[in-house]
């Protein structure tokens, strides 16, 4: 099922999703988009420009993907194989195989680009893996971790200015050039979104206001984004937005992984007004990509919840926190959602993030995951 404005990046289907001690970070200053003085220029033009029509924008720092390591079931498999049957793709022979390309010793490096993904082959024994080695280090390696995800800082202002730029095509086409990666130069936040699943199987979706800055009045599924500034404070470190900085939180990547699956709870919570404590344990399905917003990455988990969709629809009546994001709760039954595709008249109510991560739930099926 082809979608133009989503695709997968990856999935953890093998796993049937990922629990936060199966997921490791690495963050450094090496992993932020690259930029240059007639960039900056530009970004601060854009950013003038939307204060002046929207003064109540917020620029919040957020955490940057710049790529992954993400291990394989076996030692040989084809990770590009999978992607190709994600997309819909049903090319036989030796059109396939060219875009299969075997994970050896159980891991892969890839970046965020949904035109032609870029990806490394690891040839060596370490269970640890690199881009390479002269540009990246080897992450620590803890035996439970599965996934790597490699993280630079980036802020909501530069967002605007490059994903959201009138002039991102040429800021991808300058990135291949000068860089060797069209998403250089760019901000990809990562976001954070949640399939939210009731005790009675119903998924929760809700529709956005009008008011909302992206994808006025579809449907939507309950996210947002992991703060560095909540890190932060975890770790005792005050600091403004702007000042946040990786040094803060480099010693401490664990605090950004708990951020990480925590920051969705919160989500729910106060988009949905549900209490976390009627939330189960976030299961990490995969990261999609919305190309409405030049591939912006988000993290999309499958989240349990101990109360009925009666319940539910109680509670979001009563407003949470950020009620005014959106104005109707929308309950579908598991089955429903499983077989959901552009055929149905759903499909084209529902923004970018929303399908995509429809698709990953129908590919991780991840209900039944054991818990810790």
């Amino acid at each position: 099922m082809v979608d133009p404005e989503v695709s997968i990046l990856l999935h953890c289907a093998h796993w049937r999703g990922l629990l936060d001690n199966q997921v490791q970070v690495e963050l450094s200053d090496r992993f932020n988009r690259q930029t240059d003085p007639f960039l900056e220029r530009h970004i601060n033009k854009v950013w003038t420009e939307r204060l002046s029509k929207e003064p109540w924008l917020f620029n919040g720092a957020k955490f940057r993907l710049h790529s992954f390591c993400l291990a394989s079931p076996e030692h040989h498999c084809c990770f590009r194989s999978d992607r190709a049957e994600q997309q819909g793709d049903h090319r036989g022979g030796s059109e396939a195989a060219q875009d299969c390309v075997d994970i050896i010793n159980g891991c892969i490096v890839q970046t965020t680009d949904g035109g032609g993904v870029n990806q490394k082959v690891l040839s060596h024994s370490s269970p640890t893996c690199s881009c390479s080695k002269s540009q990246l280090a080897p992450a620590e390696y803890h035996p439970s971790s599965l996934f790597t995800l490699r993280l630079g800082l980036t802020c909501y202002k530069d967002y605007l200015g490059t994903n959201w730029s009138c002039k991102v095509a040429e800021l991808r086409q300058r990135g291949q050039e000068e860089f060797g990666d069209p998403l250089a130069l760019l901000a990809q936040p990562l976001g954070v979104g949640a399939v939210l699943c009731t005790r009675d199987g119903q998924v929760v979706f809700i529709r956005r206001s009008q008011k909302v800055a992206e994808a006025a009045g579809l449907l939507d599924i309950p996210g947002g984004h992991p703060e560095p500034k909540a890190v932060c404070e975890h770790l005792g470190e005050g600091a403004g937005e702007e000042q946040i900085s990786v040094v803060m939180m480099q010693q401490r990547p664990d605090a950004i992984v708990s951020e990480l699956f925590s920051s969705v709870c919160a989500e729910i919570r106060d988009e949905v007004n549900i209490p976390l404590s009627s939330l189960g344990a976030p299961v990490l399905m995969g990261v999609a990509l919305n190309h409405t917003s030049a591939g912006r990455p988000s993290a999309e988990f499958y989240v349990s919840c101990s109360l009925s969709s009666d319940e539910v629809r109680t509670l979001y009546w009563k407003g949470g926190a950020e009620a005014n994001e959106s104005t109707d709760a929308i309950f579908l039954c598991r089955t429903e959602v499983l077989q959901l595709n552009r055929s149905s008249p759903l499909w084209s109510e529902m923004c970018p993030s929303a399908k995509g991560a429809v698709l990953l739930y129908q590919m991780v099926k991840p209900e039944g995951k054991p818990s810790k």
